[in-house]
Formats: C-alpha cells, structure tokens, sequence
C-alpha cells in the first residue's frame, strides 16, 4: 500500500546518530533533537510548538496517541515531555485505546454523574478561594497555575473535544481503511484532532519493546521474530500509514499537515543468531510527507549492506529542524531555557533537510 501513494511521501534513508543503542535514547534524541546532557531535559518537538505556536481552539496544542511510551530497557526519559519548558506544554495522553468497543476518552471529559452544571459550581468555589489568597495569585506560579485550570476546565466541557475525539462520527468503511487495530485508529484520530485545530500529534505505534508486537525484532522472546515483522507488524503499519496519505489528500489538508515517520535507530545489517536483527544507530531511514515536502523523493544513500551513510548524512538535529520548518517556525528563535537563560531552537550546525521542500 506504500507503494501506491509513493507519489506522496519522500525517504530520507542516511539517517544516524551518536547516541546510545537503546530504546530510550533513541526516543530521546529523535524527538528532541538533542541527547539529554547536563541535567537538561530538553522539550519535544511538540511541546516546543505548543510554547510557540497560538492555540485557536479548546482542544490541546499538543496530544500523544494512545499514551506515552513505556519500558524501553534504559530506564532514561524518553523525550516526550515539556522539559525545560515546564509541565504546561506536556502533552495531552489519550491512555486509551480507540479501537476498542465502546471506547471513549477518559479524563477528558466529566464522569456521567459530574454535569457542567456542578463544574460551573466547583468553578465559582474556586473562584471563591482565590479571592482569599491574592497574594499567592500574584505570582507567577499561581498564574501557570490558573492557566492550567482553565485551559483544563475549557476541554472537559467542549463539544469540539468531544466531538474531535468521537470515532463513532466516522464511516466504518473509513475506519476499516485505517484497519481496525491501535495503530491503525490512532492515526485516524490523529487526523481528527488535527483536523479540529490541535497543532502536534504523536502516535505511538506501539508502547514498549516487552511481550507485545513492536518493531523490535531480536528474533527471541521476548521479543518477535523477522516472520512476525512480515505478517503481522510491517502489514499494519502499511494500512494505517496509506490510509491516513489518502484520506489527508482527499480532505485537502497534505499540503498543510507534515506527517514525519520517525525510528529510534536502524537495524543490524547482519542476522543474529537467534534470526534476529539488533540495535543499529548508524544508519536507517525517515520518511517526512505532506507540510510542503515534494513526495517521491530519495534524499541521501547508505552503502550496499545499509551499515552506514555514503551520501548526505542526516542526523536528528536535521530531522527536528525540518519539522520545525514545515511548521513556520524561525530556526533562530530563543526558548526560555534552563535558570532561564535563552536556549536555541536548534543546535549551531542544524538545518531543515531542504532537498525535501
């Protein structure tokens, strides 16, 4: 099915990076662009738009599908977060998986018995206690604070949320498309939410490496095998991945919406023992799509056995860069960074992998 919208989506196949050969790491540096050194946590792509970028509906700038990535075995922070820009520009986590049977969104919006009505009220009582604490109120933790709740109050009790978030609005016909699996409806609702005016989704094809399909492909349990990979893993990611090109293109919006298809690492261009292929950072492919990327396209090369770059090497700097580009965003643009000292969007030496556009 890639094959038939490769008119629409590009391969960067010189990918590489420096960091260590673990999941986390690789998480880490994808996302962000940057090896978390120094104590420094720096802010996902994401979090990053959600600090730069204006919001123009209730729902929030930034979603994660269906939840935040869990073990990888380096027990490191796996860069999807905030950061340094604080808790206010995390991302929204569904925690749920939508294509379950009755699913809906939890935490999202009130409990049956909690109406609007009786958030209004918990409203005023608030309100209520601020006034006794105006002091607190002055500060600028308790304006983060108040922008929190509000911006929290705002998406349990819109009807663009719930309507952004209800899967049951679309045809099953369009949910089959997408193939009704995880994988497959998260990018549905990812293209529902950005279609609703969330500026920043990321979908989590799968949540860890340990006892459940992933692309981790050692060949020996706990993990799977190269035959798992070829029938079950590689044949759901083609579904979803088409689809959601096609269905974009036909709604109009590939030319406004980039969808970056990003891994923490290669794989070993030797077989293990056990049929397996291993942790490879020196070399693997991205592909960028939509968001003004010309599709068709091959950018870089790697040697004959795909060990490592032999033509316009790209490192993860350059993939966040050219994300951040798609998006609008100045390269030269200061973050308030740690002990608030400015920080780069990018690093020195970092630029959009312009081949694409």
């Amino acid at each position: 099915m890639h094959a038939k919208v490769a008119d629409k989506f590009s391969l960067v196949r010189s990918c590489h990076h420096d960091g260590a050969a673990v999941h986390d790491a690789g998480w880490q540096i994808m996302q962000t662009g940057r090896r978390f050194t120094g104590g420094i946590l720096t802010p996902h792509a994401g979090s990053v738009a959600s600090h730069l970028m204006r919001q123009k509906t209730d729902l929030p700038p930034f979603v994660v599908l269906p939840e935040l990535m869990g073990r990888g075995g380096g027990n490191l922070p796996n860069g999807q977060a905030g950061g340094f820009l604080g808790k206010a520009h995390d991302p929204f986590s569904l925690m749920a998986d939508p294509s379950e049977p009755n699913f809906k969104v939890p935490d999202l919006l009130p409990p049956d018995l909690i109406g609007a009505n009786r958030l209004a009220r918990r409203r005023t009582m608030r309100e209520l206690v601020d006034d006794t604490v105006r002091n607190f109120e002055e500060s600028e933790d308790a304006r983060l604070l108040d922008d929190n709740f509000h911006a929290a109050y705002r998406i349990m009790t819109s009807e663009q949320a719930r309507s952004a978030f209800d899967l049951s609005q679309e045809k099953d016909s369009v949910r089959e498309r997408y193939g009704m699996n995880r994988v497959g409806q998260c990018l549905l609702l990812a293209r529902r939410l950005v279609e609703n005016g969330v500026r920043f989704v990321t979908v989590n094809t799968f949540l860890t490496v340990f006892d459940e399909l992933s692309w981790d492909i050692h060949g020996s349990k706990p993990f799977i095998s190269v035959e798992q990979m070829k029938n079950e893993v590689a044949p759901m990611y083609d579904q979803g991945y088409s689809a959601l090109l096609e269905d974009l293109e036909q709604r109009g919006m590939l030319d406004d919406t980039l969808v970056t298809g990003l891994a923490e690492f290669g794989r070993t261009p030797k077989v293990n023992p056990a049929g397996g292929r291993d942790h490879w950072p020196q070399c693997f492919t991205v592909s960028f799509a939509g968001g003004g990327v010309k599709g068709g396209q091959v950018v870089g090369k790697s040697d004959p056995i795909g060990g490592f770059p032999a033509e316009r090497p790209v490192e993860p700097g350059d993939v966040v860069a050219t994300i951040f580009h798609s998006l609008g965003l100045d390269s030269k643009t200061l973050l308030p960074g740690p002990a608030g000292r400015p920080f780069p969007l990018t690093d020195f030496g970092t630029s959009p992998i312009m081949e694409l556009f």
